[in-house]
Formats: C-alpha cells, sequence, structure tokens
C-alpha cells in the first residue's frame, strides 16, 4: 500500500499530460527529490501555468462576460419557462382554448427556443474561448446557481424550474471542448431561430427586447465565429507558465 506522501504525489502528477508527466517525474527521480518536494514542483508549475493563463483576456471574457451573467439571465428565463407552463396546465388542457390560454401557448415555445438557444450557446463559447480554464468559469456560473436554491422557497414550481438550463449549457460546452466546429449553414439557421422566438415574444407580450437580446447575442456570436473563427483567437493564450 502506497504511503500518503506517494498517493498525493501521484494526485498531482495525474494533472499533468501523460508524456509530460512521465518527464517531469523522471527528472526529479533524477534530482532524488522526496515526494512532498515532487508534490510541490508540480503544484508550483500548475500554478505558475494558469497564472500565465490568466494574463490573458479570454479567460476573463469566459468567467465574468458570459459564465456569471450567463448564469442568472438563463435562470431567470428557466423560471419563467416552467411558470408559464405552470399557468398552461393548471387549470387543466382546456384553459388554453381561452385569449389568455392562447397567448401563453405562443409564448411558452418562443420562451423554450430562446432559453434552449442561449444556454447551448453560451456553454458553447465559454469552452471555445477559454478551454483551460473551464473550471473557473464552470465554478462562478454554480455559484449563482447554488445561491438560488437555497433561496428559493417552492411555490407553484419547484425548485429544479431554474436549472432547465443546465444540460443544454454542457452539451454546448463539451461540443467546444471535443473541439465541433458549428458551420456556417446551421449557425445561420439557429440565429435565424432566434430572432423569429424573440419577434413573436415581444409582440405578444410587448416586453422590452433588453433581455430577449441578452439570450440571442451568444447564439448571434457563434453564426459570426463560425465565418470567421479567428475573431475570437486575436492573440493566442500561453500554452506554458
Amino acid at each position: 500500500m502506497p504511503n500518503l506522501d506517494e498517493a498525493v504525489l501521484d494526485m498531482a502528477a495525474r494533472l499533468l499530460e501523460r508524456d509530460e508527466r512521465e518527464a517531469l517525474l523522471g527528472d526529479l527521480a533524477e534530482m532524488h527529490a522526496s515526494s512532498w518536494r515532487a508534490t510541490l514542483e508540480i503544484l508550483g508549475l500548475l500554478l505558475r501555468r494558469q497564472a500565465a493563463l490568466w494574463s490573458h483576456w479570454r479567460p476573463w471574457l469566459a468567467a465574468l462576460g458570459l459564465s456569471l451573467p450567463g448564469a442568472l439571465l438563463l435562470q431567470g428565463t428557466s423560471f419563467s419557462v416552467s411558470c408559464t407552463y405552470q399557468g398552461l396546465t393548471a387549470a387543466g388542457l382546456c384553459a388554453g382554448w381561452g385569449p389568455a390560454g392562447r397567448e401563453q401557448l405562443v409564448l411558452l415555445p418562443c420562451l423554450a427556443t430562446l432559453l434552449t438557444l442561449g444556454s447551448w450557446s453560451v456553454g458553447f463559447l465559454i469552452g471555445f474561448i477559454s478551454r483551460r480554464t473551464f473550471w473557473a468559469s464552470a465554478m462562478l456560473a454554480a455559484l449563482p446557481c447554488l445561491y438560488c436554491q437555497s433561496k428559493f422557497h417552492e411555490l407553484a414550481v419547484p425548485r429544479v424550474s431554474l436549472l432547465l438550463f443546465v444540460p443544454w449549457m454542457i452539451v454546448g460546452a463539451r461540443q467546444a471542448l471535443r473541439s465541433i466546429r458549428i458551420k456556417p449553414t446551421p449557425a445561420i439557421a439557429l440565429a435565424a431561430a432566434a430572432a423569429i422566438s424573440i419577434a413573436m415574444f415581444v409582440r405578444i407580450s410587448n416586453t422590452p427586447w433588453t433581455l430577449n437580446w441578452a439570450l440571442a447575442a451568444p447564439v448571434w456570436c457563434i453564426s459570426v465565429v463560425a465565418f470567421r473563427p479567428d475573431l475570437l483567437a486575436l492573440r493566442k493564450p500561453p500554452a506554458h507558465g
């Protein structure tokens, strides 16, 4: 059974790429470094690399410009979708044939479309812009979710209604982390779907455009990136610290 110091060293070493891990451990073995010293060397290398990454604008944009405000906005939209659905089903299916019910029948797919496209595109952009600091963006997105879950008092809808955006956000981030490129034609289709949903929603509800534009902006940004992927890669962040 390995000692505690060896177990800690092994966990720290797993944070490195396989080839790099073997080379670094070999160098430390030649230096006759103890397990604790080797662990500190590895952690110091990882910290220097992370610090170098954060000297670029991309991690800040992904974390503070997309992840944190995106999670807050998408939580509110998730709640609106749940409340609209609850309003349609509370009095039974026949309620959908009244004037208010018909309005909600149109608003619900508009909201659901904006929520789906907005959450997927935010996740995709976060992974696309700053893959190496994705962990920080994920933590910032989780913070408002955990806070709202702790303060949310279940009324007509359950707490999970705030998290409808999470699966689509994960799908988008996973596609970006796997370097799946969005082609121009699907990107244009997504942007058009977002624009149509906004137009229908605003016409029926007579609400301001601001939040709707905020939901659709990441979708349109992906459309631009589909044609010009170099726009968000004007300067690559350093690979090593």
